[in-house]
């Protein structure tokens, strides 16, 4: 992660939900900043799921005066992309090599948004769900920015109470809380 200062710096948030954006989101207005949010998720099927999470999370943002740019939606793309990083991976459990792919296939597309709409900073909200690999997240970050002036932000959504504060606010707000990554290939489904 490069050094940058988070009161000067264009940030963009790539968001695979309202849930798990939560208390990323409240944090960071309430630090004073108003983070672009990228929703580029195309592992999720089917397409209504994809719309269902969509529309929980534009809601959400709304409520900080926040809007949400959606990214292409291509399964097919996602699809190639990760058989061809995860081989005989692809259908294992969470946290192996289909995750890392694709948390790269969705980031690398959040980086070159980034790149192309002059945001410096990209952080995910992929980092604060306790079901991810926070070291994959990161790898996978610190890939996507390369080649481009953007900025990994690797922070852990989970410390500082956010991951308690973010169990509340989905209680609270009553999100629809899904308990899938979203992919064909989740054990979660």
């Amino acid at each position: 992660m490069g050094h940058f200062d988070l009161q000067k710096s264009r940030i963009l948030l790539h968001c695979c939900c309202a849930p798990c954006s939560t208390a990323i989101l409240e944090w960071m207005v309430n630090e004073g900043l108003k983070p672009g949010i990228f929703f580029s998720n195309a592992n999720i099927v089917p397409s209504e799921e994809y719309i269902k999470r969509r529309e929980e999370l534009v809601k959400y943002a709304a409520s900080f005066g926040l809007e949400v740019t959606d990214d292409e939606y291509n399964h097919a793309a996602w699809l190639e992309y990760v058989r061809s990083k995860a081989g005989a991976g692809l259908t294992g459990p969470e946290r192996g090599p289909r995750c890392l792919a694709c948390f790269e296939f969705r980031l690398m597309r959040a980086a070159k948004y980034a790149a192309d709409h002059g945001y410096n900073v990209l952080t995910t909200t992929l980092a604060s769900s306790r079901w991810k690999d926070l070291s994959q997240v990161d790898a996978a970050g610190s890939l996507a920015v390369k080649n481009t002036d953007v900025i990994w932000w690797n922070k852990n959504w989970r410390k500082g109470g956010l991951q308690e504060r973010r169990n509340f606010l989905i209680k609270s707000c009553a999100l629809y809380n899904q308990t899938w990554c979203g992919c064909e290939f989740s054990s979660h489904h």
